[in-house]
């Protein structure tokens, strides 16, 4: 007969309670927050290091980032507020919410933090709130005090979207979404908004695509708000699986001016997404990509320094080292430019090439990871099917499109 006290019971199921809800936690927040890689930083550090506001615990109480400290309190102080005389029980509230939250946050960190609960808690609490009161300041005109310096200082609404999408400036998206169910709106806003909707707003004249398809995209999960861009930029269109790997050396065989002379059209593709490039019969249809300067390069930057750490394939980095081989000199970026696929405003053809150029300098190349090898062999296909046989093919090709 067992003679186990109750209590002993009780409390070893507690512990196993405990026990597998910190496996969940450890598994349902994968680390996704980590350091950029030496390579990448010494190519460009200013691509990865922010030089306004700290956000997170990596670049947290550096020198040139201590004036935005003040702003980031002041931000929280507006926020906490808006309750008439309720601010203290607002913070109860805000530091009760965050309390569950402190294991797995900080299991989205690559690294150990070398921070106390409080000192991680506060940081959250700050961090987070700043960045929900800027996006509503930015929405909601009407909340904004008069002569609030983050929009009326120039330049710096656009240095605050930069640092804001930085690997090494995140925190976790949770916390972001946990504070904001509590955040109270003045009445009279009527906002219905979510904080997937308030931050695509925040971001969006910086962001490519379709503006459909990026609400849409921006509304799903995310680890953090680098990665919710990134969900906007994915492929829709189903992987071409390849039967082998392509090797840098196969890549810069494929200019776009080359292509035309193997009687390869390029044009500009209707796809939502800029990722969707596809092939076929005889013509590569590209989405069209617009850069903006400075902040292309530094989101592309961060997006691929994210895909490093990952073992999957590297989409970002793929496309950047297409594009790279598409348009290595200043008649490919012509070419595409009249095909509407390259829309220049204020960059020169040499600053295409370049672009690309740098985005790949020092990146880690995984022919295993890429993502468009599937395309390369299908244009590899092409070009050596005899252009006797391309006009038959194309005959079939057109006759069961039209019969389906």
């Amino acid at each position: 007969m067992d003679h186990t006290p109750a209590s002993a019971i009780t409390q070893a199921k507690k512990d196993l309670v405990t026990s597998i809800k910190e496996k969940l936690e450890a598994v349902s927040s994968l680390k996704s927050i980590f350091r950029v890689p030496e390579k990448l930083l010494e190519a460009n550090e200013k691509m990865y290091i922010p030089s306004t506001v700290s956000i997170g615990p990596l670049h947290h109480g550096k020198e040139g980032l201590k004036y935005m400290e003040d702003r980031k309190w002041h931000y929280l102080f507006t926020l906490l507020s808006r309750q008439p005389n309720q601010l203290e029980s607002s913070l109860h509230e805000f530091v009760n919410a965050l309390s569950d939250l402190e294991k797995p946050a900080r299991n989205f960190y690559a690294e150990e933090l070398n921070l106390t609960c409080n000192q991680f808690m506060e940081m959250m609490l700050v961090d987070g709130c700043f960045i929900i009161e800027l996006f509503l300041k930015y929405s909601l005109e009407g909340i904004r005090r008069r002569g609030d310096p983050t929009f009326t200082t120039p330049g710096l609404l656009n240095r605050l979207r930069c640092d804001l999408i930085l690997l090494e400036n995140q925190i976790p998206f949770l916390i972001l979404q946990r504070l904001f169910q509590i955040v109270l709106i003045p009445i009279k806003y009527d906002l219905t908004l979510t904080l997937s909707e308030l931050a695509v707003r925040f971001f969006r004249k910086m962001l490519p695509g379709d503006k459909e398809i990026v609400n849409e995209k921006f509304s799903q999960e995310g680890y953090h708000l680098l990665d919710l861009i990134r969900h906007c930029f994915l492929p829709t269109y189903a992987r071409v699986m390849s039967k082998r790997s392509v090797s840098q050396g196969d890549l810069e065989t494929e200019s776009a001016t080359k292509l035309k002379k193997d009687g390869i059209k390029s044009k500009s593709s209707k796809a939502k997404s800029l990722l969707n490039i596809k092939f076929a019969n005889g013509v590569l249809e590209v989405p069209s990509f617009t850069p903006h300067h400075h902040f292309t390069e530094m989101l592309f930057s961060n997006l691929i320094a994210l895909e490093q750490h990952q073992n999957d394939s590297q989409p970002f980095t793929s496309y950047a080292f297409l594009m790279k081989a598409l348009v290595c000199n200043e008649n490919d970026v012509k070419l595409f430019r009249n095909r509407g696929i390259v829309i220049m405003d204020n960059y020169t053809e040499k600053e295409v090439c370049d672009l690309f150029k740098r985005l790949c300098g020092k990146v880690e190349y995984g022919e295993d990871k890429f993502y468009f090898a599937g395309l390369i062999e299908q244009i590899f296909e092409y070009k050596r099917t005899p252009r006797s046989w391309r006009k038959i093919l194309k005959f079939s090709w057109l006759k069961t499109r039209t019969s389906t």
